[in-house]
């Protein structure tokens, strides 16, 4: 074994004639390996930039509630008093705020529009509560709320949060599956590519074996051939892939996903071992193939 893993490393000039240098195998394992490695890389991006989403947006909207007040105008400011004293003498909760109306209409301007009338409109009011790292009892608050202020309506996110977080979970799944997707199909078309050039070297072989070379040592040199092949198609493709991540447009105030796909900290780390684990695949893919078709041609 620690010879064949040695030859694979330095090379066998004299096995290496068997397989051809040039022609469509050399072109369709390069072209194979570094396609899939450049979708490798976009399919790695995204399974992160999902999970670091999914983290995102559970902590925040964890911690981040709203309190709607709907009550007849002249009871409003009372009942909003009400629930800021209440508010204050819940453990559990970081700060709290009443949203101001100019805010209200930003957030309802992408749906209804610049100019809102709020002054016309009978929109409720908000208050946003911020809770710490305890966190609040949302039924013993809901509880306090209906008895000191009962057109006060809590909502603590978990209808939104959760569809939100299991999105984005899902996405980060599809990513890793798409990963498993990209290494099968490479592993296929090398494959493909080793049995053909066996099967066009069918004459080289039998001579081999006429003088005594063993069905591992020739499968040895179509193994070899196409690893290093394989490597340096992923090198490439990968090398590829890093850039066009390195040229999407980065984070915007909004948090977009879209121009959030990308690696951040040590995730540019992570596309290094996509050029490894292809020669790796192509190692195993290539190995398989030619003992299985040398077998055959016994």
């Amino acid at each position: 074994m620690r010879v064949l893993d040695l030859s694979l490393l330095l090379g066998d000039a004299q096995a290496d004639r068997v397989v051809p240098p040039t022609g469509f195998t050399a072109q369709l394992t390069l072209f194979t390996s570094a396609a899939m490695s450049f979708l490798a890389v976009f399919a790695l991006a995204l399974s992160l930039a999902t999970g670091r989403v999914a983290e995102t947006w559970s902590e925040a909207l964890a911690r981040a509630s709203t309190i709607r007040i709907s009550a007849p105008e002249g009871q409003l400011d009372a009942q909003t008093r009400a629930v800021e004293q209440v508010l204050a003498t819940t453990p559990g909760i970081a700060s709290f705020r009443v949203i101001p109306d100019a805010e209200q209409a930003q957030l309802l301007e992408p749906w209804l529009g610049p100019g809102l009338p709020l002054d016309d409109l009978p929109l409720p009011r908000l208050i946003e509560v911020i809770e710490d790292a305890r966190g609040f009892a949302p039924d013993g608050l809901r509880l306090r709320l209906a008895a000191e202020a009962p057109g006060a309506v809590l909502d603590d996110h978990t209808r939104w949060r959760r569809p939100l977080v299991e999105a984005a979970e899902g996405l980060r799944w599809l990513g890793l599956l798409s990963l498993a997707l990209i290494g099968g199909a490479m592993a296929g078309m090398i494959t493909l590519a080793a049995q053909a050039a066996l099967a066009a070297n069918r004459q080289i072989i039998e001579v081999l074996r006429l003088v005594g070379a063993r069905d591992v040592y020739i499968a040895g040199a179509f193994t070899r051939r196409f690893t290093h092949r394989a490597g340096l198609g992923a090198l490439l493709g990968a090398g590829l892939g890093l850039v066009a991540i390195a040229l999407l447009p980065g984070n915007d105030s909004a948090g977009s996903f879209l121009t959030g796909l990308g690696f951040q900290g040590v995730g540019w780390i992570t596309p290094a071992f996509i050029p490894p684990v292809a020669a790796a695949v192509a190692f195993l893919a290539t190995r398989s193939a030619a003992l299985r078709m040398l077998g055959r041609l016994s």
